[in-house]
């Protein structure tokens, strides 16, 4: 492996400061005037206004997984032998992922394929709603095109994280103000270690077996054996949740790096047109869920809502939704995703 040279690693330190004291400077701004989520939303609207404007930014993945495993950590604190118990009541709406999935699949591949003139691996992995990594990683496994497929699904996680918080506080009058947790002033020390060990510890078992989202399951698993067993009792402390916010925010800004005109006409909106379509098939879904009686409003729109797994639980948390009704369904969205991702890609290989 070719190593980096002295200049490029300093001009690599220094993009990677400027993109951090530009979110800083995004997280002021916002928090200053008082609008909603900003140690995310600050960076991230920061971050991608300078991207678009042709500012060198630079992202940290090795903090930004770091981050997310922060918010494993406080999926997992959150199962509880109560929310065990409730498992087989959500049923009822879990038998909604498969057929969301399906009829999104069966929407959003003739739409990128027939419409927006992209091939057949790219069209079936930038409908599927799953992890970013993820599809990009088994898209290009399938002869997909990369640039196309990392820019449609970070266009959905950004519309989607955009427009979830504004849905939340206009329609449902749900302001995003709920505490996110303890100061770590008040945490036991004990608790701190034990989640600090429970969150490294899972992500690096995780990514050693190959478990996808490894950074947010591995902690999840290991914290929710924690939970179960009644050695954690609290969720992690506000500050970690908030700095798991703010390197959140910068990855999703940074993705729009060196995009270019011809790629913001053609590739970024068809990637907000199927977000529209996306919020569609949610919004019916979620209909159907509440009134059978399966979920409340502010639950099932969340469960449904086709974002980021990271993203979704940051949103879950702030507006004091049951977290794990939220995760839960989430959880079975990317599973099964993934499952029929390798399937696909082997299928279109052989093609």
């Amino acid at each position: 492996m070719r190593q980096e040279s002295p200049s490029s690693r300093i001009r690599s330190l220094l993009q990677i400061s400027g993109t951090v004291a530009l979110a800083i400077v995004g997280t002021a701004a916002f928090s200053f005037a008082n609008l909603p989520l900003p140690f995310l939303f600050g960076p991230m609207f920061a971050c991608l206004a300078a991207a678009l404007l042709g500012a060198p930014l630079k992202g940290i993945p090795p903090v930004s997984n770091l981050a997310r495993t922060v918010l494993g950590v406080a999926v997992g604190a959150s199962v509880t032998l109560e929310v065990i118990h409730q498992l087989p009541q959500m049923a009822g709406s879990a038998i909604f992922v498969p057929i969301y999935i399906a009829v999104i699949g069966l929407v959003g591949v003739p739409y990128f394929h027939k419409v927006c003139r992209f091939d057949l691996p790219t069209s079936y992995f930038a409908a599927m709603p799953g992890g970013l990594q993820d599809m990009v990683l088994f898209g290009k496994e399938a002869g997909g095109n990369v640039r196309i497929l990392s820019l449609i699904h970070a266009t959905r996680v950004l519309v989607i994280v955009t427009i979830v918080p504004a849905i939340l506080i206009w329609a449902f009058d749900r302001p995003l103000d709920q505490p996110i947790g303890a100061p770590a002033s008040e945490l036991p020390w004990t608790e701190l270690a034990l989640m600090a060990t429970a969150a490294i510890a899972g992500w690096k078992i995780a990514e050693r077996v190959g478990l996808f989202g490894a950074a947010i399951l591995g902690p999840l698993i290991v914290t929710a054996i924690l939970s179960l067993t009644g050695i954690i009792e609290h969720r992690p402390p506000a500050e970690a949740i908030l700095a798991a916010q703010f390197f959140i925010g910068i990855g999703i800004g940074v993705g729009y790096v060196g995009v270019s005109l011809a790629e913001l006409r053609n590739v970024v909106f068809a990637g907000m047109v199927f977000v529209v379509i996306l919020a569609i098939l949610a919004a019916g879904v979620t209909e159907v869920v509440v009134l059978l009686g399966f979920a409340n409003p502010i639950e099932g729109f969340l469960a449904f809502a086709p974002g980021g797994q990271a993203e979704m639980t940051v949103l879950a948390i702030v507006a004091g939704a049951d977290l794990g009704f939220v995760v839960v369904h989430h959880l079975l969205r990317i599973t099964l995703v993934i499952i029929g991702a390798p399937v696909f890609a082997r299928l279109f290989r052989l093609r």
